[in-house]
């Protein structure tokens, strides 16, 4: 089946509920497929050690979400969802002690692998599902993600309990998404993606299918609300919700993103939460 899957077109959108087997297959073979492309789409904005918070162009050197270099330094930290790489290996610029990322997809680490390569700077990766973390309980001082795997995960609560599981007590968990309520709105960055279209209620995901009803992509749609309940529901205390604003100087568009939307829609959210 997996085979298959390889090769199959999407013939179809769908919005319904996917399992999480569904999900974690069709994100890893969609990455497998799409990886080079996004790579070498979106590599020169992501920059090979920078750590980017979403399409704005907000970075950590700005924010500072993760905490100070000074509360960094000597920690572990675990990136999901890590992609080529390009956050961890900035937090390893920063003085951090020990970086990890995971990321589902392994032509995405070959990617990782290979910036390695370029700059020197090599980041310890592992091919994992973000649902089942390898790792042991509390083994981390920090867990952050990027628009890494959340976005792609259905069930909000037990991806949180999981990063909650292998964050140590007074450690920080921040990660960022595709802001709920764009999920009203066509994904299109002109003006057809200024009118409201669907119900911000409807959490059915988004699924590509293709002939057969299989998915080749999952997208999960949680609410602000969703998001809250489970960062509480994990066990931990929501510190931030940042809404970054679109800045006069990013021209850039990026799928459904653009500079039109950007001031008027919030594209990303970012949740900061701290274990007790």
């Amino acid at each position: 089946m997996i085979d298959d899957l390889r090769t199959a077109t999407v013939e179809r959108i769908a919005r319904r509920p996917a399992g999480a087997g569904e999900s974690a297959r069709a994100s890893r073979l969609w990455w497998e497929r799409a990886a080079d492309e996004y790579q070498a789409e979106h590599g020169d904005f992501l920059g090979d050690a920078e750590f980017v918070w979403g399409p704005e162009g907000l970075t950590e050197r700005e924010a500072r979400l993760l905490g100070s270099p000074a509360q960094l330094a000597g920690r572990r930290v675990l990136e999901i969802g890590c992609g080529a790489g390009q956050c961890g290996r900035w937090l390893r610029t920063q003085g951090v002690a020990e970086v990890v990322g995971i990321d589902v997809s392994a032509r995405q680490l070959q990617h990782s692998r290979r910036i390695d390569e370029e700059v020197g700077c090599a980041l310890p990766v592992v091919q994992a599902d973000a649902q089942r973390l390898p790792f042991a309980d509390a083994a981390f001082d920090v867990v952050c993600s990027a628009y890494g795997a959340f976005p792609f995960i259905p069930d909000a609560r037990a991806a949180l309990a999981e990063a909650a599981r292998v964050l140590r007590p007074g450690g920080r968990l921040v990660f960022s998404v595709s802001h709920p309520i764009r999920w009203c709105f066509p994904d299109d960055p002109g003006e057809e993606g200024l009118r409201a279209r669907d119900s911000y209620f409807d959490r059915r995901a988004y699924v590509e299918e293709d002939g057969q009803g299989r998915a080749l992509y999952v997208e999960a749609h949680h609410t602000i609300g969703d998001w809250v309940r489970a960062v509480t529901g994990a066990g931990l205390l929501l510190r931030d919700l940042v809404e970054p604003e679109w800045p006069e100087d990013n021209t850039r568009t990026w799928g459904g993103w653009s500079p039109l939307r950007g001031r008027i829609l919030p594209g990303t959210a970012i949740f900061v939460a701290d274990r007790p």
